[in-house]
């Protein structure tokens, strides 16, 4: 705890020390997010929340690290610490790198389960419009797959009646953005993929 303090502090006071040694004190950092002791992992989500919007783009480093360590506790049973995971959440895709962040999360998303999987492909959701603009074949390559999971119904042990919410605003997205290229590329998937996403989208 006195540690994950000293961290919050130099932020504020030294933040260019952090920066250039952001790996070595976020090999460490990290560790806290993931503790098993619930007071440290909730501490070290604040904390994190609260330094992201101050160290900005020098947290591209480690932001697989951050990434896995935060989406792992979306599904705690703790609502302190399961609101803080959200909060860490927001405050990383609000400052962090969309493209990097967009890659991570969709390979985090086929090791989660519950309503941590539901929060993550509501922040692929968002970030399909900023990161097409720039960078269309990360969208192809790392969120088209997540909508065909969906569509495959991988994700129904989910139980949620958001399941669909969530995955008809995923197709929304990158119909939105994709057009009839969403079309085009639905055509390699199986009949029933192609389906499911015609009645989502009213095709």
């Amino acid at each position: 705890m006195e540690g994950v303090s000293l961290l919050q502090d130099l932020c504020k006071t030294s933040p260019q020390l952090i920066s250039t040694n952001i790996v070595q004190i976020f090999d460490y950092f990290v560790l806290r997010i993931s503790d098993s002791h619930k007071k440290v992992k909730q501490k070290a989500l604040d904390v994190l929340a609260e330094i992201t919007g101050v160290l900005k783009d020098a947290l591209n480093p480690v932001i697989i690290g951050l990434v896995e360590g935060i989406t792992k506790n979306l599904n705690s049973k703790d609502p302190r610490v399961r609101a803080a995971a959200v909060k860490a959440l927001e405050e990383s895709i609000a400052h962090l790198d969309k493209v990097s962040l967009l890659k991570e999360f969709s390979y985090q998303w086929n090791q989660l389960s519950g309503q941590a999987l539901l929060d993550v492909t509501e922040c692929i959701t968002v970030l399909v419009e900023w990161v097409y603009a720039r960078s269309p074949e990360v969208v192809q390559h790392d969120a088209l797959p997540v909508l065909w999971s969906f569509l495959e119904n991988k994700a129904l042990p989910v139980r949620s009646a958001n399941v669909r919410t969530v995955a008809t605003k995923l197709a929304s997205a990158l119909h939105k953005v994709m057009g009839t290229k969403l079309k085009r590329c639905a055509a390699s998937q199986p009949p029933h993929v192609r389906e499911n996403l015609s009645k989502m989208l009213g095709w």
